[in-house]
């Protein structure tokens, strides 16, 4: 079986690199094209079950790259609260907080990386369940806990790895092991 993770299309906010957890943003016109592009590259896969975050991005994400009438809403693929880090640029977190790293340290007013992980391992664990493919539509940070669960690896494991908007990454399940057969692939 393979897990097919999506990354949605590009915000405003995903766009100039604001953290956007709660704020449920749009996708871009860029954004809504990204996605209409994945709808060739999914039309591969025979998804057995399809589970998508409660984000308007993700939603419109899912709908554009042709899966929106087989998915399934699930809170644990709702991106990493960051509490009092929402709308803030990287730069500005790091100007206060210069050894801040959210795969260690979490967000202030947020959740802790533990939280996050086990939103992520509850998804593991159903897909682990199903018989064939599944495609998740989902956010950055959530992503990258997602593949560190998945690979289990330790949670500081996710900030080696980078996740673009609007890719495709496959992890799979052969032989009682988890691997990673493509990371961050584009269109």
């Amino acid at each position: 079986m393979r897990l097919v993770l999506i990354r949605h299309g590009e915000t405003e906010w995903a766009l100039s690199g604001r953290h956007t957890s709660r704020t449920d943003l749009p996708l871009t016109e860029n954004g809504r094209t990204q996605a209409a592009k994945l709808k060739p590259r999914l039309a591969n896969f025979s998804f057995a079950l399809v589970l998508c975050s409660p984000r308007e991005r993700a939603r419109e994400t899912c709908e554009l790259a042709g899966c929106g009438a087989k998915a399934e809403i699930s809170e644990d693929l709702r991106e990493f609260e960051y509490g009092d880090y929402e709308g803030r640029l990287k730069s500005e977190i790091l100007a206060k907080a210069p050894n801040w790293n959210i795969f260690r340290d979490g967000c202030p007013g947020g959740e802790t990386p533990a939280q996050v992980a086990a939103r992520a391992q509850n998804v593991v664990d159903r897909v682990r369940k199903v018989e064939g493919d599944v495609a998740v539509f989902t956010h950055g940070h959530l992503g990258r806990f997602l593949a560190t669960v998945w690979l289990g690896q330790p949670l500081m494991f996710g900030a080696q790895l980078k996740l673009d908007t609007c890719t495709v990454s496959i992890l799979t399940w052969e032989n009682n092991a988890a691997s990673l057969q493509g990371w961050n692939c584009g269109q």
